[in-house]
């Protein structure tokens, strides 16, 4: 991969499969949870509907997003096999780190380990601004689960710790991770490395990656989504600034390169 970024539009299941063997140096994702209720009816509501109805940042006017509507057997399968895909074409002693919630927890530290990754920890995403619950703790936090493909040299400099950080106050998708989050977690790539996120969303991953040196690959389902994420990309310079500031939403963009050296 010679660009400085890709977006390619598809399947995530299907695309990773026509990506090179040991080809990227981390992945770095956050995955429909298919979360968001205890029944199998909560689970079909849109991501409208679980995920934004009580979000003061403008969230509930952008699309749903698509795959979040798994049982939790389904859901399990279902990492097991992208996991796996993602194993195959990091490079030995590669990162994987991936976002969950307090229900998929217990499942996703299962399906990494199904996936063939060695399951080395979890470091948690504390939301200050998090919903306050009557009689009850606080629901303000999220967790990274993170594993190594084998085995991984303990070289290089201290590695992210667990992070507290708001929610981005202006989104570009309905669930969207604190960019200094994700900068902090990218540089567990080699300078220059590759940066896979199997489900790109609106390409944060991508910008806090470039951002930090690195390159990256996402690949995402979502026409409207893809349009963003590759005009957020496209606005950045070489040095990774953004060359222009991006309106609150991209939304109704024209179709972009997928890359862009």
């Amino acid at each position: 991969m010679s660009e400085a970024w890709r977006v390619i539009q598809g399947n995530s299941m299907a695309v990773l499969q026509g990506l090179d063997a040991a080809s990227v140096d981390m992945v770095l994702t956050d995955p429909p949870y298919s979360s968001g209720g205890f029944t199998r009816g909560d689970r079909t509501a849109s991501t409208t509907t679980k995920y934004t109805n009580n979000d003061a940042s403008g969230a509930s006017s952008l699309p749903a997003f698509a795959g979040d509507n798994r049982d939790q057997r389904g859901w399990l399968v279902w990492c097991g096999l992208w996991l796996a895909e993602c194993l195959r074409v990091a490079k030995p002693g590669a990162v994987l780190a991936c976002f969950t919630d307090w229900r998929q927890l217990p499942s996703l530290t299962d399906a990494v380990q199904i996936g063939g990754w060695v399951w080395r920890g979890v470091s948690a995403w504390q939301k200050p601004d998090g919903r306050p619950q009557l009689g009850r703790p606080s629901n303000d936090c999220e967790f990274m689960v993170w594993a190594t493909a084998g085995a991984r040299a303990i070289v290089g400099e201290v590695g992210p710790r667990s992070h507290v950080a708001q929610a981005p106050r202006v989104r570009e998708h309905q669930t969207e991770k604190p960019l200094g989050l994700l900068r902090e977690w990218v540089k567990l790539a080699p300078p220059g490395g590759v940066v896979l996120d199997p489900f790109a969303g609106s390409g944060s991953t991508g910008e806090a990656a470039m951002l930090e040196g690195r390159r990256f690959i996402g690949i995402e389902i979502t026409d409207q989504y893809t349009r963003v994420a590759r005009a957020r990309l496209g606005g950045m310079d070489s040095a990774g600034a953004r060359e222009t500031p991006t309106q609150p939403t991209l939304f109704g963009l024209g179709a972009h390169d997928e890359g862009a050296a």
